[in-house]
């Protein structure tokens, strides 16, 4: 009998914990409700100077790597293609809508060891910060082979040298 009462003990615990988790993501959902739409991903893209393989690890608000941005489908973990055009940066991610960064809306790109609850070894991840909106955001990304991370910044600094940057009112 201990058993059973220990596992049902174990299994409340449990249902009270992910219900606790649900609220706070719904909550976290509501306060950021106000975000705009994302940018569309544009019909015709040019050729890729780029393309890497690896984890798209989420957007947080930029400065604050524990504030994961739940609207849109930004604050979730999953495999993704990151490539970089012309035209902007595109995470096609699985599981969920590609992410299409604008080149003018990117402000910054540097290598981090870890954001919203991933960390790995030093200058692990790829971050690029860029505007939605009046809001600056940082993207995380991790390749799966490491010889790829360098290339990326590299493309990506072209990339905002090249580009006009946003106005901060439109983000666009």
């Amino acid at each position: 009998m201990d058993k059973i009462a220990s596992l049902l003990l174990v299994l409340g615990l449990a249902a009270v914990a992910a219900g606790l988790i649900a609220m706070g993501w719904r909550s976290r959902l509501k306060r950021q409700a106000g975000f705009g739409p994302l940018p569309e991903v544009p019909e015709e893209l040019s050729p890729a100077g780029i393309v890497a393989e690896g984890q798209y690890v989420a957007t947080t608000t930029s400065g604050d790597w524990l504030d994961r941005i739940a609207v849109h489908g930004l604050g979730f973990r999953g495999n993704a293609e990151m490539s970089i055009h012309p035209e902007g940066v595109l995470f096609d991610r699985q599981g969920t809508g590609p992410l299409f960064i604008p080149s003018r809306a990117v402000t910054d790109c540097r290598s981090a060891s870890g954001m919203a609850g991933k960390f790995v070894e030093k200058d692990g991840l790829v971050v690029l910060s860029w505007l939605l909106g009046e809001r600056e955001l940082d993207t995380g990304f991790r390749t799966r082979h490491a010889a790829d991370k360098e290339p990326l910044l590299e493309a990506l600094q072209e990339l905002i040298s090249a580009a006009p940057q946003a106005d901060a009112d439109s983000g666009k």
